[in-house]
């Protein structure tokens, strides 16, 4: 599948993207230049893959018959301090909520399924920088690990 996208400046570093329709501003913080109207490019590649995860996460427990109240994740790194000022080590963790009987071993498999076999975004980031992941159930970790 071929994916196409279109960006067009608007501001000083800000840009609209238009990606399939659906339209978002991209821009950085003033100290920076840009007039903070939007999230930065590599903030984005976080979201990215917060949102590849999560809804292979989900997906996968669906199929699984876990039935959960609710998904939050956070992602975090820092970047190198040199040019290209890539991303370091990236730090994901799920949280689930749901009943305490929820089955602990099929939530640790969803999530390795995403960042091992099926989230393109993990499998593109992680070629450059090593992804650790924390699973949380009611605020418990239940597993800790870094993605293969």
């Amino acid at each position: 599948m071929t994916v196409k996208v279109k960006a067009i400046q608007t501001g000083d570093l800000s840009f609209e993207i238009d990606q399939f329709g659906h339209k978002y501003t991209l821009d950085t913080k003033k100290e920076f230049g840009g007039n903070d109207s939007g999230p930065s490019p590599k903030a984005l590649l976080l979201g990215g893959l917060l949102g590849c995860s999560g809804m292979d996460v989900a997906s996968i427990l669906k199929k699984m018959h876990v039935e959960y109240d609710e998904l939050t994740m956070t992602a975090e790194s820092e970047q190198t301090k040199d040019h290209p000022m890539v991303y370091k080590d990236i730090f994901v963790e799920y949280h689930l909520k749901g009943k305490d009987d929820l089955d602990i071993e099929k939530i640790k498999r969803s999530v390795e399924l995403s960042m091992t076999k099926y989230c393109g975004v993990s499998a593109m980031l992680s070629k450059n920088s090593p992804i650790h992941y924390k699973i949380f159930l009611n605020e418990r970790l239940i597993h800790e690990e870094r993605a293969k």
